[in-house]
């Protein structure tokens, strides 16, 4: 009764007062639009030497058309109301997929002859993350790293152990031949090659040798593709992600693995900052913790993300003579890209706004 009573009187005062009680229509109504928030998007397929008159114009074109889908599959996610985890994936599956990038169909080969695949997934919702590093059979390197995340309780994973595992999720699983693209194979013959190394044998299952534009592998040469591709997204319930998924470097020797699975280096997501992915000398993204790094200084220093961007990649990387870029993101839709290199391959796209493509640094 005296609940009753003091309940009555609170209500009877914001009556008063003027204030009219809430519906539950009401209620969710301003939950809704407190929590809506509009998606963004940004990517990058590889940094490097990449210069006007490079290219042919057919071969420029398919970088432009792949890194237009890339936003595409990306925004399909994310119109729908999708995760930005769900995002991630679908823009670098395609990406995996097709052999102009280095990662997945398209990856480098170690001097042994094998395509290594490195991937790296981060949640900026809740801090969590998933990581491979040297996977040979999964198709799909970026739901491997989800996969970890998700359904282990460990970060990165790597080698047979990765594959097990990614076996015990019913991930596609497909032999080492499926990477195979001739055009890399070529590189690494060369690389080797330069290095006096001896040319393995090719992998089992691949196609009979073609012929291969050596025009092309010289153009490949001087652009110094780092080959990583890579997202941040942001979706319409306020939370970052960001993945990364390369083949690493033509030719690499005993297991090396560059900055693209390890968090904090070639990825890092976090909603108090921003999300990144970077692409460059994973020697020295490691050495700087690139990723974490940029956001750091967006928390705690409070740089707009594309000066902390600049400043961690123009400055303090070209300080040390490391080579790349990145791709960032900050939970309010600000976008940032930023590269020391002549070009990287990079597109961007926010809800309500038309998707940008660029590669070569003169253009915005």
């Amino acid at each position: 009764m005296i609940r009753f009573m003091m309940a009555a009187a609170v209500g009877s005062l914001a009556l008063a007062a003027g204030c009219q009680p809430q519906t539950q229509t009401q209620t969710q109504t301003q939950t809704q639009t407190q929590a809506q928030q509009h998606w963004a998007l940004v990517v990058h397929g590889g940094a490097g030497v990449i210069e006007r008159g490079a290219m042919t114009p057919e071969r420029e074109a398919e970088y432009r058309a792949a890194m237009a889908a890339a936003l595409a599959r990306g925004e399909a996610v994310l119109q729908a109301d999708g995760s930005a985890l769900d995002a991630i994936e679908a823009v670098i599956h395609g990406m995996e997929d097709d052999p102009l990038f280095n990662s997945g169909r398209g990856a480098v080969f170690t001097a042994a002859g094998r395509n290594e695949l490195d991937a790296s997934i981060m949640d900026g919702a809740t801090l969590e993350a998933g990581a491979v590093a040297g996977v040979t059979q999964v198709r799909h390197p970026i739901s491997l790293a989800r996969a970890v995340m998700d359904n282990s309780r460990h970060v990165m994973l790597q080698g047979e152990g990765a594959e097990t595992f990614a076996r015990e999720q019913g991930l596609e699983i497909v032999p080492p031949a499926f990477f195979f693209t001739e055009r890399r194979w070529a590189s690494m013959e060369r690389a080797l090659g330069a290095l006096g190394l001896a040319i393995p044998d090719r992998p089992e299952g691949a196609p009979a040798p073609a012929e291969i534009d050596h025009g092309e592998l010289d153009r490949d040469a001087r652009e110094h593709r780092f080959g990583t591709v890579g997202v941040v997204a942001l979706d319409r319930a306020g939370n970052i992600a960001a993945g990364t998924s390369t083949g690493g470097t033509t030719a690499k020797r005993w297991g090396r693995v560059g900055d693209s699975p390890i968090i904090g280096a070639g990825t890092y997501a976090n909603n108090a900052s921003c999300g990144v992915s970077a692409t460059g000398t994973g020697e020295y993204f490691i050495r700087l913790t690139v990723a974490s790094r940029i956001c750091a200084l967006v928390e705690f220093q409070g740089l707009d993300l594309q000066a902390a961007s600049d400043q961690v990649i123009r400055d303090e990387l070209s300080a040390m003579q490391g080579d790349g870029g990145i791709v960032a993101l900050t939970p309010d839709g600000d976008i940032a890209w930023s590269f020391n290199t002549p070009g990287m391959y990079r597109a961007r796209q926010s809800e309500g706004g038309e998707p940008v493509v660029a590669i070569y640094g003169d253009e915005d």
